[in-house]
């Protein structure tokens, strides 16, 4: 049976840790927490379980995260964010894999708590996510803020059922204060990459982001909730289109 090292990157994650720690106890042979210099009571949290907490100022999510991997004693890695949970279904599964490792990466669904809803739908889920790999076999990639674990080529992947709990956002405001960081972010992000956005896309990328989320994806199902999600889902395209414009017209300016 090989040993599996948990990774968890925290910042400020007081509200979540605990649960996530006490729900990987049964699975993890070490766990490694990455902290990003948390100001409240995350690092106490921990040291009341059998971690190893490493602190290392934010390098960005892509960074943070194989940086974690550095730190794990053991090849075999589960890697979760702090407002993560292992649901049972995927507790059992998990353990079956231990017992009987036959791949380089596992993925399962993740299923997204919102302000006190599991959302069903929305594109939310299921939500398919690769977190537990041979860390030989890969590593995190991607942008800023869309970060994933990709495998090397030829490595051999499988989806695993039961669902990976996410306690992303408490209130509404919660998300709103998120989607300000993350459009700023992801506007640089498109300023630097020289894609400016032109009024077409203003316009429709915004109205068809509403129209996938909440018809074609049904996000109507999920309520009160659902209609909350693909509305600021839909501002969120364009706060970020329009502030990659503003970061051009700037730059123009001064030119």
């Amino acid at each position: 049976m090989p040993p599996i090292s948990v990774a968890i990157i925290t910042f400020n994650e007081e509200k979540n840790i605990e649960r996530c720690l006490r729900a990987v106890l049964d699975v993890a042979d070490e766990i490694v927490v990455l902290d990003s210099l948390s100001t409240d009571r995350t690092k106490e949290i921990c040291q009341q379980f059998n971690v190893t907490f490493v602190e290392q100022p934010f390098l960005g999510y892509v960074e943070q995260k194989n940086k974690a991997l550095e730190f794990a004693t053991y090849p075999r890695i589960l890697s979760l964010d702090a407002d993560e949970v292992l649901s049972d279904e995927l507790k059992k599964s998990i353990l079956e894999v231990k017992n009987n490792w036959q791949n380089d990466g596992y993925s399962f669904n993740r299923l997204t708590n919102y302000c006190g809803t599991w959302v069903h739908h929305c594109g939310w889920y299921p939500d398919r996510k690769l977190r537990l790999f041979d860390k030989r076999k890969g590593k995190w990639a991607g942008d800023t803020i869309h970060e994933r674990y990709l495998l090397d080529d030829g490595s051999t992947p499988q989806h695993i059922t039961g669902d990976l709990l996410h306690y992303s956002y408490y209130t509404i405001d919660q998300h709103i204060d998120q989607i300000k960081k993350f459009t700023t972010i992801m506007a640089q992000v498109q300023f630097q990459k020289g894609k400016y956005p032109g009024m077409l896309k203003l316009v429709l990328n915004p109205l068809w982001c509403f129209i996938r989320q909440y018809i074609v994806r049904l996000g109507f199902l999920d309520g009160f909730h659902g209609l909350v999600i693909c509305v600021l889902s839909a501002c969120a395209n364009f706060v970020k289109y329009a502030k990659t414009r503003d970061l051009f017209a700037n730059r123009d300016r001064a030119e």
